[in-house]
């Protein structure tokens, strides 16, 4: 089993890898790193890249979140039935770790948000469905993107215990990816805290 997991963390992770953000930038002739927030990731690429920029670089880390699941749910695992749900945790994981920490870009990568979502809906589509509801509750009352982010991660470990419960091993990895996403927004945090954060104003119409 141990050896089963350590084959998810790194299948994971090299999904993880492909920085999609990062990818659409030097097709652009920029390292988005260089911009804005020095992030790889879709807020950070929408803000210097535009709308459009954006919704690619969302759409490409929840499909590799999504991909990497499937592959070890149907291919890789598909005959350990027993272990799946717990492997594809792991792999789930294992994605935002390279997503966050990609080891040719020296480690310097996103926040893991857009990567969680996608591993939400491949893991349990109830998850993603009430993750989409409470952050657009959350970013169209507060106008904060990280607001959202934040409660999307903390809606993890909750819906684990709600859905899965008794399933304590499964609980333990969710409370992962959401310690690793607030360590991931601690600057968010403490601007939230002082009142600085960025906020995505509506346009006024002309």
């Amino acid at each position: 089993m141990v050896f089963h997991i350590v084959i998810c963390l790194l299948i994971g992770y090299l999904f993880g890898c492909i920085q999609t953000g990062y990818i659409y930038g030097r097709c652009h002739g920029i390292d988005i790193r260089n911009y804005g927030s020095g992030n790889a990731g879709t807020t950070n690429v929408m803000r210097t890249l535009g709308k459009k920029a954006g919704y690619i670089t969302y759409a490409g880390d929840v499909l590799k979140g999504i991909a990497a699941i499937l592959l070890v749910r149907y291919v890789i695992f598909a005959g350990d039935a027993s272990h799946t749900t717990l492997l594809t945790m792991y792999t789930g994981f294992g994605v935002v770790l390279g997503h966050n920490y990609p080891f040719y870009l020296h480690f310097k990568g996103g926040k893991g948000i857009a990567v969680t979502s996608g591993v939400m809906f491949a893991f349990d589509w109830r998850f993603a469905l009430i993750a989409l509801l409470v952050f657009a509750i959350a970013f169209y009352t507060t106008r904060y993107v990280s607001v959202g982010s934040l409660a999307i991660t903390a809606l993890f470990p909750i819906c684990c215990l709600i859905f899965y419960f008794g399933q304590w091993h499964l609980f333990i990895i969710s409370l992962l990816f959401w310690a690793m996403a607030w360590w991931r927004h601690r600057a968010n945090i403490s601007r939230l805290l002082h009142g600085t954060e960025n906020k995505f104003e509506k346009k006024k119409k002309k």
